[in-house]
């Protein structure tokens, strides 16, 4: 059974289609960044933070999934008009996709980050506004998803189709192998 720290329901699924068990109790740490602190940092820091916030007897697994380009970080957006504004900034153009991941058993801990490049095709305004009515925006850093219509969004990407997805599955796989040895 994995104690998973996220209300990612992206994330439990990733877990349970490998078979394993989740149990799902979100942490409550606070997300705020600090702008001079790098995305990869800012994703492992927070996915360290969250898993502590689990059982120590149990195996924890926590993340926190970052989109950016440059020091620019495409949150979850807030609105509609902040969603509209990612996806026209994300168009036509490369950005990066990063998961940090903790997992936790007691004193054993494997902490890491996975990054992912992506290519948005350019997209129209039109393209822009037929995928904000689907809902597929909301609830997603970047204002994206790549499991769902977000797919229809994306030119190429260069890494693990899973970290975009919110967890790096044959990472996240080989560190709750180190910390049930």
């Amino acid at each position: 059974m994995i104690y998973l720290a996220s209300r990612s329901p992206r994330r439990r699924q990733l877990l349970e289609w490998v078979g394993l068990e989740v149990e799902v109790a979100p942490s409550l740490v606070d997300e705020t960044h600090d702008p001079i602190e790098p995305p990869p940092k800012h994703a492992r820091r927070l996915a360290i933070a969250k898993a502590a916030t689990g059982p120590a007897d149990r195996i924890v697994v926590a993340a926190d999934t970052v989109v950016y380009r440059g020091d620019v970080l495409f949150d979850m957006p807030l609105d509609r008009d902040e969603a509209r504004q990612h996806l026209t900034e994300l168009s036509g153009g490369w950005h990066r996709v990063t998961t940090g991941v903790c997992v936790r058993r007691g004193a054993l801990q494997e902490a890491f980050t996975v990054t992912t490049e992506v290519r948005f095709r350019a997209l129209s305004p039109a393209e822009i506004e037929v995928y904000l009515a689907s809902g597929d925006a909301d609830d997603k850093a970047g204002a994206y998803g790549i499991q769902g219509r977000g797919s229809a969004l994306i030119a190429e990407i260069r890494g693990s189709w899973t970290n975009v997805m919110g967890l790096p599955v044959e990472e996240t796989l080989a560190a709750i192998a180190v910390v049930s040895a």
